[in-house]
Formats: C-alpha cells, structure tokens, sequence
C-alpha cells in the first residue's frame, strides 16, 4: 500500500465528481445565458419581420378583394356574349374563313380596282362631254 496515498471514503470520488460537474456548468451559466439572449433578440427581430410582412399581405388581400369585387359584376356580364362568341369560333365554317378571305382578295380586288379605274374614265368622258356643251351646239 502507497504511504502516500489515502485510504478511499465511499462515495466521496462520486461526490467530488458531482461538485466538479456543477461547478463546470456553473462556470459556463453566463456564455449559456449570453447565448440566450442573442437567441431571443433574434427571435424577436425575425417575429418583427414576419408581423410587418403579415401585415403587407393582409393590405394585399384587401385590395384584391376589393379589385375582384369591382370586376366580378362586369365579367359576369360578359358570359353569354362570350358562350354566343365560342359557338361561333366552333362553327366548322369559320375554319375557312381565311381560305375564303384569300380568295376575295385575289379575285374580287383586281374586279374592284378595273371597275374603279373604268369609273374614273367615265367621270373623264362624262366631264369633256360636259364642257363641250350638248350636241345641237
């Protein structure tokens, strides 16, 4: 046996042991409380931010609403013109209008511009007879 070494209490290493924890965790209470601290500021920062944005959306909901509410009436009234309007689209004939329109275009405008032009020489003929005056003179 070591002279120097005393004889073991039981329990006291145990505790020894648990006084040392506690004065460990003692010792790191004001970091911990620090810590804390930064922890609820943050939390206060970050709820701060989100009532101020709660609040944002609230005001955009109300003016949505309101906006919907504005248009609900006119659109509404618009429903059967618009149903009227899609039987027409679905009509099997308005898949030729452009076929047809191409073919106005081609055969009617050429018609359309010789009868003007003849138009317009008749106008002339019919001016110089005019001025010539009848044909007795």
């Amino acid at each position: 046996m070591d002279p120097f070494r005393l004889p073991r209490i039981p329990g006291l290493s145990d505790l020894v042991s648990l006084l040392q924890t506690q004065t460990e965790a003692l010792a790191s209470l004001p970091r911990t409380l620090t810590d804390l601290n930064g922890a609820v500021r943050e939390l206060i920062t970050a709820t701060r931010t989100a009532t101020a944005a709660i609040a944002s959306a609230q005001r955009t909901a109300e003016r949505l609403e309101a906006l919907v509410e504005e248009l609900e009436e006119p659109v509404r009234a618009l429903r059967p013109g618009l149903v009227r309007v899609g039987r027409v689209l679905d009509d099997p004939v308005v898949d030729g209008l452009p076929e047809t329109v191409r073919r106005l275009s081609e055969d009617l405008l050429p018609i359309v511009s010789g009868l003007r032009q003849a138009q317009s020489r008749v106008e002339s003929v019919t001016g110089l007879l005019r001025r010539r005056g009848p044909a007795g003179d």
